[in-house]
Parts: C-alpha cells; sequence; structure tokens
C-alpha cells in the first residue's frame, strides 16, 4: 500500500496519479530541443456502456509549481478539441493527443484541460450507465486550469519522448446519491509508451455482465487494467518491464491470480492460449459497505499466503452520502506461478484467504485508513465506517 500512497496527488477534491518515466538527465533546460508525444488510454470502467470526455489540450511545465499563468508552459492544443469515449480506449488502443517541439530538460508538472459542458455542447463530457441514458458529467470546480499531476518526463535534444495518459474510467467517476447526477474526480497516470505487456484469454462466462477485470499489480496496487474483449481477449499494454501480479475479477465469480508474471523490454508477454482460458468457478458472495468523509477512495485488498495483497476493487465514495458498497467472494482465490507458454498454469485455492479482505481509505491531506475485516462468509454483510483524521 506504501507504493499507492507514493502515486497519489490529491487536487481540489480529485485525485490525479503521475508515475515517474525512465531516462536520465537533470532539471533545468538544456541546449537544443526533442518533441513530446502524447496519447490516451482507459482502464475498465464498472457500470457504464460509456465515458465520454472532451479534451481540449494538455500543458506542461518544467516547474512543478508553475501557477497557470505563469512562463514556461508548452501546450498540446487540439483544435477541434478531441471528445472520446474512454471505454473504447481498452486492450491496448490508444488515441493520439498529438504532439509539440520542447526545449531540452526535464518536466515536472502536467495539466489536462477539458472542455465545459455548456448550453452549445451539454455533453462534452458525459456518462451512459448500463442500461440507462446519457447525463452531462459534472468536472470539477476550478478544472479550467487543467486537471494537474506531477510527471518526471526528459526531453532529450532532437529525440521524441512518448508519453501515455492512462485515464481510470471506473475510480473517475462518482456516483452523487440518488440525484441522477455523476461527478469527475479523475484519476490519470502518465506512463511512457512502453511496447511491452501481457496478454491472454478468459473464459466465455466472464463475459455475460461485461465488468470483468484483468489487471497488472504490484505491492497490492493496479500498474495497468482492462476489460476483456467480446472473444475474451485481454492485452495490457503499455506496461514497464518487471514482474507483477496478473488479478483477474468478475462479479459471482472466485478472483484468479498468477503470480510473478515477467514482462520483458520490447514484448508481449503471453498468458495463454484460447483454447486454456483463465475460467474460475463461480462464488457465493457477501456485502462489504460503509461510510467515509466525501472525497475518499475505499479499496478493498485480498490478503495472499506467503504473497502481497491483491487489490480486488475500489472507487471513491458517493458523491453526496458518503456511501460504499461492495459485493465479494466468499471462495478461496485460486493462485498459480507464472510458467511461460507452451507449459498450462496450475491453480490452487489459498484456503487461509478465503473470505479475507482488508479496506484501504484514502483521503486527500490524511495518512491512509486501513481495517482488517473478519472472514466473510455468503449472504453476509461487514459494515465499516471511516473518519478521518
Amino acid at each position: 500500500m506504501k507504493l499507492f500512497r507514493n502515486l497519489k496527488l490529491a487536487l481540489g477534491g480529485f485525485l490525479v496519479a503521475g508515475l515517474a518515466a525512465c531516462g536520465g538527465g537533470g532539471g533545468g533546460s538544456a541546449a537544443g530541443t526533442g518533441t513530446l508525444n502524447m496519447s490516451l488510454t482507459d482502464a475498465p470502467a464498472c457500470g457504464y456502456d460509456a465515458v465520454n470526455v472532451t479534451i481540449q489540450k494538455i500543458r506542461v511545465n518544467q516547474s512543478s509549481s508553475a501557477g497557470d499563468t505563469d512562463a514556461g508552459w508548452s501546450e498540446i492544443v487540439l483544435n477541434p478539441a478531441l471528445r472520446v469515449n474512454l471505454l473504447t480506449l481498452t486492450n491496448g488502443v490508444l488515441a493520439n493527443l498529438g504532439q509539440t517541439p520542447l526545449p531540452a530538460g526535464k518536466y515536472t508538472q502536467l495539466r489536462l484541460v477539458l472542455a465545459d459542458n455548456t448550453g452549445a455542447a451539454p455533453l462534452a463530457n458525459s456518462v451512459v450507465p448500463t442500461g440507462g441514458t446519457e447525463v452531462a458529467l459534472k468536472t470539477p470546480s476550478g478544472q479550467q486550469t487543467g486537471l494537474k499531476a506531477n510527471i518526471d518526463i526528459d526531453i532529450a535534444a532532437n529525440k521524441m519522448a512518448d508519453f501515455v495518459l492512462d485515464f481510470d474510467a471506473c475510480k473517475s467517476v462518482v456516483v452523487a446519491g440518488n440525484s441522477g447526477q455523476y461527478l469527475l474526480k479523475p484519476v490519470v497516470s502518465v506512463i511512457p509508451h512502453y511496447v511491452s505487456g501481457v496478454t491472454g484469454f478468459v473464459g466465455s462466462a466472464l463475459l455475460t455482465n461485461g465488468n470483468a477485470s484483468v489487471s497488472l499489480q504490484q505491492g497490492g496496487a493496479i500498474v495497468k487494467a482492462t476489460s476483456p474483449d467480446s472473444t475474451g481477449k485481454f492485452l495490457l499494454q503499455p506496461v514497464a518491464p518487471g514482474s507483477y501480479s496478473l488479478v483477474l475479477t468478475a462479479p459471482g465469480f472466485t478472483t484468479e491470480v498468477v503470480t510473478n508474471v515477467v514482462v520483458t523490454t520490447d514484448t508481449v508477454t503471453s498468458l495463454n492460449a484460447s483454447g486454456t482460458p483463465l475460467n474460475p468457478p463461480a462464488s457465493a458472495v457477501g456485502t462489504v459497505k460503509g461510510t467515509a468523509p466525501l472525497d475518499t477512495l475505499v479499496r478493498v485488498l485480498q490478503p495472499l499466503t506467503g504473497g502481497t495483497p491483491v487489490e480486488v476493487a475500489g472507487r471513491f465514495v458517493d458523491g453526496i452520502t458518503g456511501a460504499y458498497s461492495y459485493s465479494l467472494a466468499v471462495n478461496a482465490p485460486l493462485v498459480a506461478p507464472f510458467v511461460a507458454m507452451p507449459n498450462s498454469l496450475v491453480f490452487a485455492a489459498d484456503t487461509a484467504a478465503a473470505g479475507k479482505y482488508t479496506l484501504d481509505a484514502s483521503l486527500s491531506g490524511f495518512a491512509d485508513k486501513t481495517a482488517t475485516l473478519g472472514a466473510l462468509a455468503s449472504g453476509a454483510t461487514i459494515t465499516t465506517n471511516f473518519t478521518f483524521p
């Protein structure tokens, strides 16, 4: 959980996560000019048929404390502004946002500027709840200056720095009680455009409700997530080379975890073939719910025997009531060590972890709070309320 806390930046009641770029170089400007290229991708959304945002510009500055009107800003301006359904940008799909020349040096602040919903464009930013109709998505107050993220991007002379904005639609869209309104609290990571990643397949039974999620995690924090496509195939890309836990969750199904998945430079690791998909059995469920102050992010972690915990759910609390509620599997998670194809993954039940969960509550300006829950039984409800400090 320490890793996740180090990646967070709260701003004006919403959260933006910035990931450091790879590469050397010191602070300040250097001779020459390079190029910054930006693209957009998305993690899966839970319970929505569309999440639309309209992007006007991306601004970068070498000073992490530069104000909106200070010197040193460079911009990628989208003209016309780009309205994009984030849910079309899963499984490695990217939307190119353009590029701009920059003086060589280290850039430490990025701002993503979205269009406002106006009378002429009332649905510039909008959401379509599953089975519902399109409604406006309220953006944060003060959004005109842009959604701020701390970054660490080195621009080298005569070279291109290629980066991706990974927009987590599930965590970014917040229900506002029974008002029928939805709020945008953007959760965005800024990552290098790696070629490397992980691909594989899940069984067709998990595709019926559209809420299956496959993620790569380190230290209990999600690094990259996606939804399988209609054939069950998934692609987690871009991902930095390293070792990860791959976690598969779907409502009403047992969680599956593949440990020590190795991702190497410029390579997409194949987890399995279409004939041997990840196909966990159904599971009875219990409910974990409670309340927390507005703007609190509540994540559900499941500890594994002899390993780090994995995140199985996480969203901001309701934007009006502060309530949260998760339906969680009570079956023991199935865990398999990664083996390279054509070898097959061999899963075993982690019986000590059956129905065991920990809650992590994060609110800007305060230390995280955790709660270790008793074993969750079928049909049971565990209520945990958080207060800060």
